[in-house]
């Protein structure tokens, strides 16, 4: 069986979301899932390189396979967004230092794997992913879960589609999938 672990991040200045899953076949179990908090860190050039170290920290804790990251939400503000991709090229950086593989996910695609809705809530993905992974509690911060969601994004990316996957519409898919729905 072939077995991975995949490290998913969601980038952030202040908070980093991360989750780790290993995937074993079709089968993904949840290793860890938490966050980094960077809030009381003032200068934002100290930030990014606790971002850097971090991030290294997990893949040496851990030895992932793969990091699926989040790619930064393209808002109005663009100082948000300026600060958003810098976190997310430090994350970026620390992986490529470790030779780790990167993949990038858009915050909808990311959203619409794990719920089938583009724009869900952190609260729908967080649901759907407690079902999948079958973890007790959510946890306060969503971050966390926005983390695990890139990591489960990865994860159905590289299953080959079934056969006969076509749906006539979302009560058929959640017939045919009875594992990823929030139920």
């Amino acid at each position: 069986m072939n077995e991975r672990i995949i490290l998913g991040i969601d980038p952030g200045t202040k908070i980093m979301g991360y989750g780790l899953i290993k995937a074993a076949g079709n089968n993904p179990e949840l290793i860890t899932m938490g966050v980094h908090s960077f809030a009381r860190i003032q200068d934002h050039y100290l930030r990014l390189e606790k971002i850097f170290k971090s991030t290294q920290e997990l893949i040496d804790r851990y030895h992932p396979d793969e990091l699926a990251i989040e790619a930064p939400f393209y808002g109005k503000n663009v100082q948000s967004m300026l600060k958003l991709g810098r976190a997310q090229g430090v994350a970026i950086s620390a992986a490529l230092s470790r030779q780790l593989p990167i993949f990038e996910y858009a915050p909808r695609r990311i959203k619409q794997s794990i719920t089938g809705q583009g724009a869900a809530s952190k609260e729908q993905v967080a649901a759907f992913l407690k079902n999948i992974l079958k973890f007790e509690e959510i946890p306060k911060n969503l971050d966390a879960t926005d983390g695990l969601a890139a990591a489960m994004c990865h994860f159905y990316q590289r299953i080959p589609a079934k056969k006969g996957s076509n749906y006539s519409g979302w009560e058929d898919y959640i017939k045919k999938n009875p594992g990823r729905s929030a139920g």
